[in-house]
C-alpha cells in the first residue's frame, strides 16, 4: 500500500449559521460542531483511506469563543497520525463575521477513525508521510495521545 502525504487528503469545509443552529440567546449549539466535525474529520480520514470510516473517539473539546448566528464557520481537518487500521485527525474551527472578515478560534478537536472493508470490519490504512518539522512533531504529539487513549481504553475494559 502506497504511503500518502499528509497534504492528500486535507479538508476545509464553511458553512453558514444559521437560526436552526443556534440557541435562544444565537450563540450556535456545541451539538451542531460537534457534527460537522465529525463530518469534515470523517471526509479526510475517507479521503485518506480511499474507504468508509467509522468514528472511533472524539478528544474533549473546549469552546473557546461562542459562534453567532451569521457567522461562517470555517472547518479545517488534518491528519496527524495513522496507525494499522485507524487514524486522527485534527479538526481546527474558526468563526468568520462575513463583513468584517475577521476570524477568530472558536475550537479544536482529534477525532479518532478506522477505516472498513466491505464486510465493515477494520481494513488496514496506508501509512502516512510527515513532509515538514511541524508535520513531524505533529506525529510525535499524535503518538502520545494515542497511548494515552489505549491507556484509557484498557482501564476502562478492567
Amino acid at each position: 500500500m502506497k504511503p500518502k502525504r499528509v497534504a492528500d487528503s486535507q479538508v476545509v469545509i464553511s458553512r453558514l449559521m444559521e437560526p436552526q443552529d443556534a440557541n435562544l440567546l444565537g450563540n450556535v449549539h456545541g451539538g451542531v460542531l460537534m457534527k460537522l466535525v465529525d463530518e469534515v474529520g470523517g471526509i479526510a480520514a475517507a479521503r485518506h483511506a480511499q474507504r468508509p470510516v467509522v468514528t472511533v473517539a472524539i478528544d474533549s473539546v473546549t469552546f473557546i469563543s461562542p459562534i453567532r448566528v451569521g457567522d461562517l464557520v470555517v472547518l479545517a481537518a488534518t491528519l496527524t497520525w495513522v496507525g494499522r487500521t485507524s487514524m486522527e485527525v485534527q479538526v481546527h474551527v474558526e468563526a468568520e463575521n462575513l463583513f468584517t472578515r475577521e476570524r477568530t478560534h472558536t475550537n479544536s478537536a482529534y477525532v479518532v477513525y478506522v477505516a472498513l472493508d466491505e464486510n465493515g470490519r477494520p481494513n488496514e490504512v496506508p501509512r502516512l508521510i510527515a513532509e515538514t518539522e511541524e508535520q513531524r512533531q505533529r506525529m510525535i504529539e499524535a503518538d502520545v495521545r494515542q497511548a494515552q487513549r489505549l491507556g484509557r481504553r484498557k482501564m476502562n475494559l478492567a
